[in-house]
């Protein structure tokens, strides 16, 4: 019988539930355990979409298609599990799930309640996942904080569900803070002590504890929060900030975190291995043999959230090639400003990533400018392929007033321009060009040599898409299109001739890289910057 964890937050947000759970489904998949996750979000926008990165930070997206958490990102990167729109569940989707419902008259003249309706809703969703994906074990992971009024739905269901499947088949994992006081020396249990108080009202009792802590936790705490909080003193787990977030699954299992939940849930399974993850992942983050720097340039790099698949998938690019990558996040409104020698002439590589809008856009098109002119390695993400064209087009091939009608409708050339389907749309929510499409690649192209074959798969979350009545100037000049849409003939992935790396993709490459497995564009994107920092020493 599948078993389910329900990892619930305390005293702040922020603590990392979703490290947390995205680590422990990978020391239970080193017990050679089939795991899944699963992220229930409050809000209820049906899914983050159409939130400004500023409110939610990124959107990550599935191989399905969906907008989710980005919590699902760190799920994918730690585990085998693959994300579909099933494992992100909101209280907008929940809710829109059971009114359409009540409109077609499925309650049959009932009363809509939160109990049983809202409730039975969210745990048949958790029972879908749980029959679809065939894992071992399912992780939920609740947003918001313990005592919040949004999640209360999502916290009675989880107390619901060990009624429902038994006391032996459901394990409570509640993370919180044990703030440390500078000033007095002291750490202070008294907040994890009311957060348990206050979930145990709610009627959930924890198994277990995972303590957010600076200091290390002495024995005394431990049994100070043990006996205050009704929970075993093995079972109070110390998480301590660590250098990188990939040391976290070998914290737990050294605290045997894992022998902890197959003890409760009565499983056998084969003894932990993660000495392949702490070989060739944990070591090259925590001693590399170089470093490199690489500036993002974004609108959104004021805050850490925004861009972290990105972010990570550069450390993933370092990992692979075993040096530390130094990212230095720069705000595109400030090289409009400042101009980009000014910003950029220490780095080895410039990155600039997605977006909406037309704030920043002249700053982005500067950094590309400057990486093509001085042969920096280049890499761009989706709206970062389409200002490459637009930057190429202005500069290199003479279309001055080159544009995409994103930002100007009536351009005089319209390099980008918005999808042919995508003009009969209407809504905004979810009706993006999202999720897996096939891409063709050229051969003797840098692309190809990047990926070793002809035919690949990538995520897109796209409305506008380069203009192919503006190929044939664009490829005179020295553009290359090396990746194609067969279907559509769409532009996927754009190079140019003579430059030591400068490759830019329509999709989101971000989505499917690993710190064991690095995605082949930002591996090669950091060997390239690693050979000019060389030169540059």
């Amino acid at each position: 019988m599948t078993k389910y964890i329900f990892i619930t937050g305390g005293v702040i947000s922020s603590l990392g539930k979703g490290i947390a759970s995205a680590s422990i489904g990978k020391i239970l998949e080193s017990r050679g355990l089939k795991v899944t996750l699963m992220k229930f979000d409050p809000y209820i926008n049906v899914d983050p979409g159409t939130m400004n990165p500023y409110q939610h930070g990124e959107v990550y997206v599935t191989e399905d298609g969906a907008e989710t958490d980005l919590d699902l990102g760190h799920y994918e990167r730690f585990t085998s599990a693959q994300m579909t729109r099933f494992n992100n569940v909101t209280t907008g989707q929940i809710y829109n799930a059971v009114i359409s419902k009540e409109r077609r008259g499925d309650y049959l003249g009932k009363t809509i309640q939160v109990i049983p309706h809202i409730t039975h809703e969210i745990k048949e969703r958790i029972k879908k996942v749980a029959a679809v994906s065939r894992a071992d074990i399912v992780i939920i992971e609740i947003g918001g904080t313990v005592g919040d009024i949004e999640s209360l739905p999502f916290l009675e269901a989880a107390r619901q569900f060990r009624l429902d499947a038994g006391c032996e088949n459901v394990l409570y994992i509640h993370l919180t803070l044990i703030p440390y006081i500078k000033c007095a020396d002291e750490i202070k249990t008294k907040p994890t002590q009311h957060s348990v108080g206050t979930l145990r009202e709610i009627g959930i009792e924890p198994d277990i504890l995972i303590c957010r802590t600076e200091k290390a936790l002495s024995d005394e705490v431990k049994e100070k929060i043990s006996l205050f909080c009704n929970v075993r003193k093995e079972a109070v787990i110390e998480a301590k900030d660590v250098a990188s977030i990939y040391q976290v699954p070998s914290e737990f299992k050294n605290q045997i975190l894992d022998e902890i939940i197959l003890s409760h849930f009565k499983l056998i399974s084969r003894l932990s291995n993660l000495k392949e993850w702490e070989k060739n992942v944990v070591e090259r983050i925590i001693n590399p043999e170089d470093r490199v720097a690489i500036a993002v340039v974004g609108k959104y790099v004021g805050l850490q959230d925004a861009y972290k698949s990105i972010y990570e998938s550069l450390a993933h690019g370092g990992i692979h090639n075993n040096a530390k990558v130094e990212i230095k996040k720069i705000d595109s409104e400030e090289i409009e400003k400042d101009g980009p020698e000014k910003l950029l002439s220490e780095v080895s590589g410039i990155l600039v990533p997605g977006g909406f809008g037309y704030r920043g856009i002249e700053g982005k098109i500067k950094a590309i400018k400057f990486a093509r002119e001085n042969n920096i390695p280049y890499l761009g993400l989706c709206l970062g392929m389409q200002c490459a064209v637009i930057e190429f087009a202005r500069n290199a091939c003479g279309m001055k007033s080159a544009n995409s009608t994103e930002f100007k409708l009536k351009t005089k050339y319209p390099v980008i321009s918005l999808l042919e389907e995508q003009k009969r749309v209407k809504n905004l929510g979810g009706t993006m060009r999202l999720g897996i499409y096939p891409c063709k690649i050229k051969k003797g192209a840098l692309a190809y040599k990047l990926y070793g074959q002809g035919l690949i798969y990538e995520r897109h979350r796209h409305r506008y898409e380069l203009n192919n009545k503006y190929r044939s100037a664009l490829e005179k000049k020295g553009m290359i299109f090396s990746g194609i849409y067969p279907k559509n003939n769409l532009v996927e992935i754009v190079e140019l001739k003579g430059h030591p790396y400068f490759i830019a993709a329509q999709f989101h490459p971000e989505f499917k890289s690993k710190p064991d497995k690095a995605h082949p564009l930002f591996r090669g994107f950091i060997k390239a910057a690693l050979e000019k920092s060389k030169c540059q020493d």
